[in-house]
């Protein structure tokens, strides 16, 4: 099969396309034949050295494709079905090897690319405000980086609760395109919590969603209401400092978690939960994946650089 591996550490441009053997599964896996790839800065990562990786290395994780062969002890997946993952291995190939517990069945209403766009950062989104804080209608958010990947998707399905949302951005453009996913108000980075805290009369609110990290921790902290909750899920900026606790109890007995997806997607039934619900809010409009490129698999090297440009305006997406 045609693959895009790396051999050696270094930019773009040491995505080469290759033939290899087609794997077999193992017990408890499939294969599954690539239809799409979703593009992840975990990728350059691993591709510039940042995260080492065992060379040859062929990178991916998130993909959709249809299910050609069943390893031993595979009972919940047929030949045949379409099917989804966050947590396959070395998708950027034409088949790729996932473990059968960690992939769902498509619906014939969601589209390849729309299917590997969604499962890491809409995961992420579903976790963060239905399982790390449960939001209600009668919640005000604050959510960080609102027209980024995992933001946009937040943003829909936070509307889609009914909660009042708070997003914050860096520019004119994105400040559009956070209006776009139902935001109910968008204010920048700059002295955001003054903003927070002018737009809620004083009150602060309820939960604040933080990927930046470093240059923004501190005012998110300081515009949540009293036992609000700062979820610290991303360091965009750069990690926090240590925290003395004392600081949760003089702001007004806050809560602070640090939670991450692999620990919000433990079972089978959790993951087919969470991507359910993404399939049923994408079938019934609620939720528009925003694919903003799509890039022939022999041209990862140009779906890298376009990534980490941050020229993008939703999901970068491989087919073979």
């Amino acid at each position: 099969m045609k693959a895009t591996s790396i051999s050696e550490i270094g930019a773009p441009s040491v995505l080469q396309s290759t033939q290899i053997q087609t794997p077999t599964p193992g017990k408890n896996q499939v294969l599954v034949k690539t239809a799409a790839v979703g593009v992840n800065f975990i990728e350059t990562y691993q591709r510039s050295g940042v995260y080492p990786v065992q060379l040859p290395f062929i990178p991916g994780s998130e993909a959709a494709g249809t299910v050609v062969e069943l390893g031993e002890a595979v009972h919940n997946i047929q030949v045949g079905q379409r099917v989804a993952t966050a947590s396959a291995t070395h998708t950027y190939a034409e088949y790729f090897l996932v473990d059968a517990q960690k992939c769902v069945a498509i619906p014939d209403s969601v589209s390849d690319e729309d299917a590997a766009a969604v499962p890491l950062q809409g995961m992420t989104a579903h976790y963060l405000i239905n399982s790390t804080f449960n939001v209600k209608a009668e919640h005000t958010v604050v959510f960080h980086a609102g027209a980024g990947g995992v933001g946009g998707i937040a943003l829909q399905l936070l509307k889609a609760k009914g909660a009042t949302v708070i997003a914050t951005v860096s520019t004119d453009a994105k400040e559009k395109i956070a209006y776009s996913h139902g935001a109910d108000h968008v204010v920048r980075y700059e002295n955001f919590a003054d903003r927070v805290l002018e737009i809620t009369d004083g009150q602060g609110v309820d939960v604040v969603y933080d990927s930046v990290g470093k240059d923004t921790f501190d005012d998110s902290l300081r515009c949540l209401k009293k036992r609000g909750m700062m979820v610290l899920f991303g360091g965009a900026s750069g990690q926090v400092p240590p925290l003395d606790p004392q600081k949760l109890n003089q702001l007004g007995s806050l809560f602070l978690t640090r939670p991450t997806l692999a620990d919000y997607t433990l079972t089978r039934e959790e993951i087919s939960w969470r991507m359910g619900d993404l399939f049923d809010a994408i079938t019934a409009g609620t939720l528009t994946v925003t694919v903003d490129q799509v890039f022939p698999l022999k041209d990862a090297a140009s779906a890298h650089e376009y990534l980490e440009a941050r020229k993008t305006r939703g999901k970068v997406v491989l087919v073979p």
